[in-house]
């Protein structure tokens, strides 16, 4: 069996919760889901949607807000008392907080940062970068089970989760927490700078690369998008110049995403930039170098000048508007 440690925050799940049921899904073992905090109810309905054995609720009040030392108490009790074979958590800045505390407490194996999990030599091994993104590895744990592993944001879709024909059952966890062992309180989440975007969240992304030339170029990129209704977005070049914020930056120095739609405009196609964006449902690359790599990866290729190519495109759109 599966355990996924879901995420929620004042009743919203985190949208990276599904990615790990996604991952868990695959592994072919039946899957459970346990979820921490206070009135679970709407978030507990929310994931029974998906094919998967139980959820399960760890409500306490002095789990209402995060901390570490808590989630590491509730779910070392949680993960004792369901013996899985394995525990999927996504991520996230929360889980890269607790999750190592959690296997140092039970004594288990953590793999971080994976972006799939398959079947080698008749056992499991999950990959994940290395070297930002230069090479990929295939670990397989070792040592007693439950082994515990996150998976990066964007490495699976959440639109991929297997819904099930029914409700799965919504359990309770018997609970003990002693809320004056807490010793720990925290700040505020962290929050980014009211322009930063999360591109993570976006189903279009233009994204651009050197082939844009000069920064003039950029109002380019962000018509087509717009026409689109898609985000803008970049290669590390292009934000390391100033031309775009670095929160619009792709690749594995920045973001991660997994959007419905890719649009590779000028972008060669380098290892850092492709494990950023491989995840996208559909990928088209515009880009005048019939071997740029970034083709190996891409649903359609459109090998030409994207100073052509764009404008016409912009042109369909608006015809078609």
């Amino acid at each position: 069996m599966v355990l996924v440690i879901a995420e929620q925050r004042d009743g919203v799940l985190h949208r990276a919760s599904w990615e790990a049921i996604v991952a868990a899904q695959q592994t072919g073992q039946p899957v459970q889901v346990a979820v921490a905090g206070v009135s679970l109810a709407s978030v507990a309905a929310e994931l029974a949607a998906a094919e998967i054995e139980v959820v399960l609720t760890v409500e306490h009040p002095a789990l209402e807000s995060y901390t570490p030392d808590g989630f590491v108490a509730v779910f070392a009790d949680v993960v004792t008392g369901t013996q899985p074979d394995l525990v999927f958590l996504p991520h996230t800045y929360q889980t890269r907080e607790f999750a190592p505390k959690l296997a140092v407490r039970l004594g288990r194996s953590l793999i971080t940062d994976c972006i799939a999990v398959k079947q080698r030599d008749d056992r499991l091994a999950f990959v994940r970068p290395m070297f930002q993104g230069k090479f990929v590895a295939d670990v397989a744990p070792t040592g007693p089970a439950p082994h515990f592993a996150s998976f990066q944001i964007g490495a699976f879709r959440p639109d991929a989760v297997t819904r099930g024909a029914t409700a799965a059952d919504i359990r309770a966890f018997d609970l003990t927490l002693d809320a004056g062992a807490i010793r720990q309180t925290v700040e505020p989440p962290f929050q980014e700078a009211k322009q930063a975007v999360d591109l993570t969240q976006a189903e279009r992304i233009v994204a651009v690369g050197r082939g844009i030339k000069a920064q003039e170029h950029i109002v380019l990129v962000e018509t087509l998008a717009a026409a689109l209704g898609a985000e803008v977005a970049a290669s590390r070049p292009i934000c390391d110049s100033g031309w775009l914020p670095m929160d619009r930056q792709i690749g594995s120095s920045g973001q991660t995403v997994s959007p419905k739609l890719y649009l590779a405009l000028g972008i060669s196609g380098a290892i850092q930039h492709l494990v950023g964006m491989k995840g996208a449902r559909t990928i088209v690359a515009i880009n005048k170098d019939a071997e740029a790599p970034i083709f190996e990866v891409a649903d359609f290729g459109i090998v030409g000048d994207l100073f052509e190519v764009v404008p016409a495109l912009i042109s369909a759109l608006a015809a078609d508007a």
